[in-house]
């Protein structure tokens, strides 16, 4: 049995998933279920009994134990981005619809609703034994994977695990996942340009910016095109590729966020190895890997929001259907400008006519 030989109008077996996982060993799970016709969260479930357990997402139990784990790579990622942080878990602040974990390497907002399906995974590695928490949403997708590294206290590890197991192990039980509403753009109501705009100058802080959205019943790339130029400019598909170049190459620190349903994490500080590999472009540093495919960028934006101090400047990619892959934004501390260089390279990068944009997107 072949993987791409499984129809995927019929939900596979458990027993035929990990025979199909037999037949491609080296192939990413992710791929592998998409070919299957499954969730990635129905392939791991698949090895319960052989390897995996299901463990609950509690957050008030999950955090606090990854505390006392030391270095781990956490691995937040969607379709078109992966970004992988190295580092130990520091200051978990817990809330019902929004928790935080605050550190200087790995930096997240996290929604717990969204973390519906847990695994401890043991999966064999020649002598090694690779291991690691993996969360998916109610849709199946991965909102966040945990990985071990050398430096991990396995007996902290271990003792987190046994606090999350759940009593049913019952093998060959697959989860119960729902299809995902698909992204759509939003149409702006009459009068909603002019509200926009005024709202958006008295903006003093950017995270405004997403009540802005929630009132007037609007996408981000929707608002971006009423915003007019002095706060929102399309770029060349080529500028995130050129803005990871020019950081690296002029030292210049950014702030790195790539999300899903359930998390999002954060990258600050400078980025050093950039490298192309195929669709990919890649950032592999000591402790912050991303790897990007460039051929999923439909558009980039440039965008300016009223800050504290001043404004700050983002960059921004999406798909084709109008859903964020990638934000950028320069590091500034609260109550500080926005560093010049970062503004220089944003405002610097590859416009694109806007009229030409938006003709194309029509």
């Amino acid at each position: 049995m072949n993987a791409d030989q499984i129809s995927s109008e019929t939900r596979q077996s458990a027993a035929d998933i990990r025979a199909a996982r037999a037949d491609n060993p080296k192939m990413r799970e992710r791929d592998l279920a998409q070919i299957l016709g499954i969730t990635e969260a129905e392939l791991v479930a698949s090895f319960v009994g052989h390897g995996v357990r299901r463990i609950a997402p509690r957050f008030e139990d999950l955090f606090p134990g990854l505390q006392t784990v030391g270095t781990v790579m956490a691995l937040t990622r969607n379709e078109s981005a992966v970004h992988e942080k190295i580092g130990p878990f520091e200051k978990f602040v817990n809330g019902k619809r929004a928790a935080l974990m605050l550190g200087e390497q790995i930096d997240t907002r996290m929604f717990p609703a969204n973390w519906v399906h847990g695994f401890a995974v043991e999966k064999a590695d020649g002598n090694d034994i690779r291991r690691s928490l993996q969360f998916f949403d109610a849709h199946g997708d991965a909102v966040m994977k945990i990985h071990t590294r050398a430096e991990t206290d396995l007996d902290a590890w271990n003792t987190l695990v046994e606090k999350l197991v759940l009593d049913d192990q019952t093998p060959d039980v697959l989860p119960q996942v729902s299809e995902a509403k698909p992204f759509s753009r939003k149409q702006a109501s009459e009068g909603a340009e002019a509200v926009l705009r005024d709202r958006w100058q008295a903006m003093t802080d950017p995270h405004q910016f997403h009540g802005l959205l929630k009132d007037l019943d609007l996408d981000r790339v929707s608002a971006f095109e009423l915003a007019g130029d002095a706060w929102a400019w399309p770029l060349d598909r080529g500028a995130v590729p050129a803005l990871l170049r020019l950081a690296a190459s002029e030292n210049i620190p950014i702030m790195c966020f790539v999300g899903n349903r359930g998390c999002i994490q954060i990258h600050s500080g400078a980025v050093a190895t950039v490298m192309d590999r195929g669709p990919w472009i890649n950032v592999m540093d000591p402790t912050f890997h991303l790897h990007l495919r460039t051929d999923h960028i439909h558009e980039v934006w440039a965008v300016r929001k009223p800050a504290d101090v001043g404004h700050v400047t983002s960059v921004e990619a999406y798909d084709s259907e109008g859903q964020q892959i990638i934000q950028f934004f320069g590091v500034r501390g609260e109550g500080n400008q926005e560093r010049s260089d970062w503004r220089g390279l944003a405002e610097n990068l590859p416009k694109l006519d806007r009229a030409v944009k938006l003709g194309a997107a029509e």
